[in-house]
């Protein structure tokens, strides 16, 4: 309701002072209720984007701590490398796996901790040696 007495009141966009016709006045123009709307637009837009992303992070996670067996798109995600690698490392014989059928490759976790149980600068050389015979083959 507008009345005929003037309320002091500090915009919450800009933090002016201004003279507010009613008690509800939040800022001191247009403008800046414009620019608020959208401000709140944009939060609440990055609030459902963060809390988008959140969930897709909880889902891509593999489920390496709840499982013995993992998929190779798992392990692979667990060592931070391509599926190719992960087969790669099951054909040369560094990596333990079992296929149950077709697209049904299961590797224990703790053939994966295994890996890392080697030396690291022996495992690497012995890797770097069996991709190059392995690219030579082709």
């Amino acid at each position: 309701m507008s009345s005929n007495i003037l309320i002091k009141r500090v915009c919450q966009y800009c933090g002016n002072e201004f003279s507010a016709k009613t008690t509800v006045t939040r800022y001191c123009s247009h403008v800046c209720n414009n620019k608020a709307y959208k401000l709140g637009l944009r939060n609440k837009k990055m609030v459902e984007y963060d809390m988008k992303l959140q969930a897709d992070k909880e889902q891509a996670t593999p489920l390496a701590g709840q499982s013995v067996y993992l998929t190779v798109k798992e392990a692979a995600a667990l060592l931070q490398c391509s599926s190719r690698m992960i087969y790669f490392l099951i054909n040369t014989g560094r990596l333990n796996a079992i296929n149950l059928s077709i697209r049904k490759t299961r590797i224990k976790k703790l053939d994966i901790d295994h890996i890392f149980s080697d030396s690291k600068v022996s495992l690497v050389k012995e890797i770097l040696r069996s991709v190059e015979a392995y690219d030579l083959k082709k």
